[in-house]
């Protein structure tokens, strides 16, 4: 699958620098293109500096709001990252259009923080224009929510993801979810955080755009999975993981026949393994249970995967989610481990999702009160300095 990508805000465009560095990968070790296009848009000029893989001019890192912001951010608030998105939004449109492999991809993949100003607010508008302009190209968002620190000290950080997830949900044809807390390593500094859950969130993606663009017959699997498939199983709110089983690092000739039922059993049960490890690092903590469609992808050298390891996945798959229209293939990718991907859409219970609407509606009622009381105390203020003279 080839996704045209857009970066919105500090988190987006980072995350999106991400994916071109994927597609780089995917170039030298698959000889595949899998992002075509990516591009980066902010109000912030500095984030955009940043960047280390997106091309480093005009049409690729896009500055909205230059005359209002003077490239300096909107402060968190996402109603103004909204209105300079409808303004500037066009430029991210020409920026897509005027690229000769536009007409490659297959989808728009939009990539926002919910937290902040900038991404929460740019992100239903950009999807919303990309669907008004483009009908028959599906659009998908990835929205990444906050720490768990940031959403009960910082009140303003809640609300702006719920009235972002709310109106994405509304206009994208599916949004994955991804959730910055399930990533954290408490020990790392700040920056190396960051850092590590920006690759972490994109690289269950890598394996399932790769496997439908290979050019070399080696890697074209079995059941294949291509774009045809992944998006007939995308739909609404979306968690996507993926799990990976170690293979032993060097073996004899003799030893690759299995001959003995131990090896066998442990060859199948790496796929389960695999299975299981995606499950637990799915990008939002969500129940297999409630996902009305489910996909994955089984990667690893094509020697290693058999039958019995794909009835096994398929087996464990149909348990955890039995009421799901189950998609899956394979794809000789890797030549280590064995990968698996997973993907749970049209998920009908997000439990975080639900946790971030209940405080936002809490925050807008406080702060309705709030703003009504700090007006009387100001005008009480002002009506004690009444009669002093001004100089």
């Amino acid at each position: 699958m080839k996704l045209a990508v857009i970066g919105l805000g500090q988190c987006g465009s980072r995350i999106a620098d991400h994916f071109a560095r994927l597609n780089l990968k995917a170039q030298s070790e698959r000889k595949a293109t899998i992002a075509p296009i990516v591009v980066a848009a902010n109000t912030d000029q500095a984030d955009l500096t940043g960047l280390r893989f997106i091309k480093n001019d005009y049409s690729h890192r896009i500055l909205m709001g230059l005359r209002q912001t003077l490239g300096h951010g909107v402060g968190k608030i996402n109603e103004l990252g909204a209105q300079l998105a409808r303004e500037d939004g066009d430029k991210i449109l020409d920026s897509l259009k005027s690229d000769r492999r536009f007409y490659e991809t297959h989808a728009f993949l939009v990539i926002a923080g919910t937290a902040g100003g900038t991404g929460s607010g740019s992100l239903p508008v950009i999807v919303r224009m990309l669907k008004e302009r483009y009908v028959n190209k599906p659009v998908y968002a990835l929205a990444v929510l906050p720490f768990e620190h940031e959403q009960y000290s910082e009140a303003r950080s809640a609300y702006n993801s719920a009235t972002c997830l709310k109106s994405t949900y509304e206009a994208a044809d599916a949004v994955f979810v991804a959730d910055n807390q399930r990533y954290v390593k408490k020990d790392s500094s700040l920056a190396n955080n960051m850092e590590k859950i920006n690759r972490v969130v994109v690289e269950p993606f890598y394996d399932m755009m790769c496997a439908g663009e290979v050019t070399t017959r080696k890697m074209v699997g079995a059941r294949t999975v291509d774009a045809g498939d992944l998006i007939a199983s995308f739909e609404g709110w979306t968690a996507i993981g993926m799990g990976r089983a170690e293979l032993p690092a060097f073996r004899f000739p003799w030893e690759m026949v299995k001959t003995q039922f131990r090896d066998k059993a442990i060859e199948s049960f790496r796929g389960t393994q695999a299975l299981d490890a995606a499950i637990t690092d799915l990008s939002i903590n969500c129940s297999p249970r409630d996902c009305a469609k489910c996909i994955y992808i089984m990667s690893g050298p094509a020697k290693e995967m058999n039958m019995d390891m794909v009835k096994a996945i398929s087996d464990h798959v149909a348990e955890m989610a039995p009421t799901a229209l189950i998609r899956g293939g394979d794809f000789p990718g890797e030549k280590h481990f064995i990968d698996l991907t997973l993907i749970l859409s049209q998920l009908s219970n997000v439990p975080r999702i639900a946790e971030m609407y209940e405080q936002a509606t809490k925050y807008a009622e406080d702060h309705k009160g709030q703003l009504l009381d700090t007006q009387v105390k100001i005008q009480q203020l002002s009506e004690i300095g009444r009669e002093l003279p001004l100089l």
